[in-house]
C-alpha cells in the first residue's frame, strides 16, 4: 500500500464522564484527547495496518508535542506537521447523548493555526512523496477564507502526480461563516463545486448530499430516523452527472432512532459497475446494523471513511461490494469505542464481516 495523506485541522477534544452534561461536571474535570476529521482517518487507517501521513500547521508549543507524540505512537507520519508562532489549536466540547436528548458539540476554534496558514507555506512534493492517495473533508475549507483556498491548491497539487482524491463533504453549520452576507449552505455549495472536479471518491452522510450540492433522496427525514434508501443510488447517479470525474460515491446510512440507537449501514455507487453496492447485506437483502447502546458516535464517519480508504487501497478488499461491507462495519465497531479515533484492527472488521455479531468474550 501507498501512503495515504490527509490534509486538516486537528484539535483538543473535551468531554464529560459517561452521559454527563457540560453544566454538571463543571467546575471538574473533562477528560481531553485529540482528534479531528482528517486526523481520525489517519490515525483510523494506521491502526488497520495502513501507512498513513497527517498535514496540518499547529502552534509551536507542548500542546502540539502531546499531540503529535500521540498520532505517531499510532504509526501515523506526523514528518510534514508545519509548527508555526500563530494561531492556536482549536478544541471542541462534546456532551454525549443518550435516549431522547441529542448529543451537543460546542466548537472553539476560531484563529486556528491551520485556518492561518496558505497553501504556499507547505511543501507539497514531500507531502506527497511516495503518496498514492490524498484524503480531505468540507471541514477544512469551512473554517476560513485561507484555508479553503488552502484545501483547493491541496487538490491540484495531488491531481497532478495523479493521486487518487477522496473528500468528505462533512456539511458543519455552526463552521461555515467565513463571507458575510451567505447562508452556510450557499457558501459551502459554492466552495465545494469548486473542489469537488478534483475529486474520485466523494463520501457523504445522509445529509450532506442535500446540504452541499442540493441533492435530496426521495421521501428521507432523518430527523424522524426514516431513509428512503434506494433513492441514495440516484443521489450518486446525480453526483455523478454533474461532477463526471467522480468515479465513486459512499454514503451512510445512519437511521436515528434515538441518540443511543441507531441503525447503520452505508451504500457505494461504483460508476465503472453502473450500479450501488449496500452493506449490511442478509439474505440478499439490505440489513442495517442495529446499534442499540452506543458509547460515543461522533467519529464514526470518519471511521467509515478510513474503513474504505484502507479496503480500497487492500488487494482482496478492493472490490466495492467487499470494500462498502468492510467500511460498514469498520464504522459499526466505531460506535462502541470512546473518542474519535477506530481502535479496531483488520482481523476485528472482518470477523464481523463473517457474522461475528454477538459481542461475546474472546478467551
Amino acid at each position: 500500500m501507498k501512503t495515504i495523506v490527509t490534509f486538516g485541522e486537528i484539535m483538543g477534544r473535551f468531554n464529560t464522564d459517561g452521559f454527563q452534561r457540560l453544566r454538571q461536571c463543571m467546575p471538574g474535570s473533562l477528560n481531553l484527547t485529540f482528534a479531528g476529521a482528517e486526523a481520525n482517518v489517519a490515525a483510523s487507517v494506521a491502526i488497520l495496518g495502513g501507512k498513513a501521513k497527517f498535514v496540518t500547521a499547529l502552534p509551536d508549543n507542548d500542546i502540539t508535542g502531546a499531540c503529535i507524540s500521540n498520532l505517531k505512537g499510532l504509526n501515523v507520519d506526523v514528518s510534514q506537521v508545519k509548527k508555526v508562532d500563530y494561531g492556536r489549536m482549536g478544541l471542541y466540547f462534546v456532551e454525549r447523548g443518550a435516549n431522547q436528548r441529542p448529543g451537543r458539540v460546542i466548537y472553539d476554534r476560531e484563529y486556528s493555526s491551520v485556518s492561518l496558514t496558505p497553501g504556499s507555506s507547505y511543501n507539497w512534493e514531500e507531502i506527497f512523496a511516495g503518496a498514492g492517495w490524498f484524503h480531505i473533508t468540507g471541514i477544512t475549507p469551512a473554517l476560513s477564507e485561507i484555508s479553503a483556498a488552502t484545501s483547493l491548491t491541496a487538490l491540484k497539487e495531488a491531481k497532478k502526480r495523479n493521486l487518487k482524491v477522496s473528500c468528505d463533504l462533512n456539511f458543519r453549520k455552526k463552521l461555515w461563516r467565513w463571507k458575510e452576507g451567505m447562508s452556510p449552505e450557499n457558501l459551502a455549495q459554492e466552495t465545494m463545486r469548486k473542489m469537488i472536479p478534483y475529486i474520485d471518491l466523494v463520501i457523504a452522510n445522509e445529509e450532506d448530499a442535500h446540504d452541499v450540492l442540493g441533492i435530496t433522496a426521495g421521501n428521507t427525514d432523518v430527523h424522524k430516523g426514516k431513509l428512503d434508501v434506494e433513492k441514495y443510488t440516484d443521489v450518486a447517479r446525480e453526483i455523478i452527472r454533474q461532477f463526471p470525474n467522480v468515479d465513486q460515491v459512499a454514503i451512510t446510512l445512519r437511521e436515528s432512532i434515538s441518540a443511543t440507537h441507531n441503525n447503520w449501514g452505508a451504500m457505494l455507487f461504483d460508476s465503472s459497475e453502473g450500479k450501488a453496492f449496500f452493506a449490511p447485506m442478509e439474505n440478499g437483502k439490505y440489513t442495517p446494523f442495529e446499534i442499540k447502546s452506543i458509547v460515543d458516535r461522533i467519529g464514526g464517519g470518519d471511521s467509515f471513511g478510513a474503513g474504505l480508504i484502507f479496503a480500497l487501497n487492500t488487494p482482496g478488499l478492493s472490490g466495492p461490494a467487499t470494500a462498502i461491507e468492510f467500511a460498514a462495519s469498520s464504522s459499526c465497531l466505531c460506535h462502541s469505542i470512546e473518542g474519535d479515533y477506530n481502535y479496531v484492527s483488520r482481523a476485528e472488521v472482518e470477523s464481523l464481516m463473517k457474522g461475528s455479531k454477538s459481542g461475546r468474550v474472546i478467551r
